[in-house]
């Protein structure tokens, strides 16, 4: 059986090819040319080439396909980042509706997010599958941008145009992870290096477990329904705490109020609009003052999910840090 990865060479994307190579199956990695494929180094799987957003590319792709595994997208947090996050997480996964569609592939494995499913303002709120996107009036590109492209798929499926099963991962961690350049902040605490933290909380899942969750999903997930794939519910300030103990360092010992965070926000906003280079804005300032809790019972119940601590999943990735010299380098 032939299945095929987009985003292939992601963090996600290649522990999911090696996965997929592992259990037996014909694995195509979908990826740019130009693209830096070492993470696909050592396993089994062919390398094609294309663009979700080139749709003629998708459809040369998805010959003899049996099943899609749409994993391809663009994380970002600035204003400035939002057409691209329009064109890659949104059309891009219009052209790979439409190409499933021309090519009569079976079955489509669409990789959302937890930020589909929207966050929570309190730590009161813990949300699941059937809570309401609640977060579009803050225009947070990639929230909106997932949201956007999980409702593409929910569309094309009641019109019985495609046979998916939506994954909604919480924020993942492993082996690798700090290769992403949205974990800069999570290398300078394991260096000791970053002295504050903010009043939000995440959700931490080890990516073993969510490419186990993946796996099942394609197995097991009714068609047209989502699944949260998330593990320990945890805050900001004890997520720097695991981090630094597993590196040996101190953890960061001070809140950043809210009001400072979202106004270093509208700063940032500002400094991009008049052509000035700028690391923060308001859509960060949300971002680490939101609470991403998630409940994982349904994908429990129907897809036998389960998950480690954060700890272990910390571990993992500090020690992966400690291997490669991360914690050496400056960022």
């Amino acid at each position: 059986m032939k299945v095929l990865v987009t985003g292939a060479n992601g963090f996600l994307g290649h522990w999911l090819v090696k996965s997929l190579a592992n259990e037996g199956l014909d694995v195509d990695a979908l990826v740019r040319p130009n693209s830096d494929v070492s993470e696909l180094s050592g396993i089994k799987c062919r390398h094609v080439f294309g663009d979700v957003t080139d749709l003629e590319s998708l459809k040369k792709a998805f010959i003899d396909v049996d099943s899609v595994f749409h994993l391809a997208g663009v994380i970002a947090y600035k204003p400035s980042d939002r057409p691209l996050m329009e064109k890659v997480n949104v059309q891009g996964t219009a052209h790979v509706i439409e190409a499933i569609k021309a090519k009569k592939v079976r079955k489509l494995v669409h990789l959302s997010s937890v930020v589909a499913v929207g966050a929570g303002f309190s730590k009161d709120e813990i949300l699941t599958e059937s809570s309401p996107f609640n977060v579009n009036h803050l225009k947070l590109g990639y929230f909106d941008t997932k949201y956007a492209a999980e409702k593409l798929v929910q569309e094309a499926y009641r019109r019985n145009e495609i046979d998916p099963v939506i994954l909604n991962p919480s924020t993942i961690y492993g082996a690798g992870d700090a290769k992403k350049g949205s974990r800069s902040t999570q290398v300078k605490v394991a260096r000791g290096e970053f002295k504050f933290y903010t009043s939000g909380g995440v959700n931490v899942c080890p990516i073993e477990d969510v490419v186990r969750g993946i796996l099942s999903g394609w197995r097991k997930g009714r068609s047209g329904e989502r699944y949260i794939l998330a593990g320990e519910n945890i805050t900001i300030k004890k997520l720097f705490e695991l981090i630094s103990a597993s590196a040996g360092v101190e953890a960061p010992q001070t809140q950043i109020p809210n009001w400072a965070l979202h106004l270093l926000g509208h700063v940032g906003d500002f400094s991009q609009l008049v052509g000035l280079k700028s690391k923060f804005s308001s859509e960060n300032a949300w971002t680490t003052t939101l609470f991403h809790w998630f409940d994982s019972s349904k994908a429990r119940a129907e897809l036998d999910f389960t998950f480690q601590p954060a700890q272990f999943a910390i571990n993992n990735s500090v020690q992966w840090m400690k291997d490669n010299g991360y914690l050496n380098k400056s960022l």
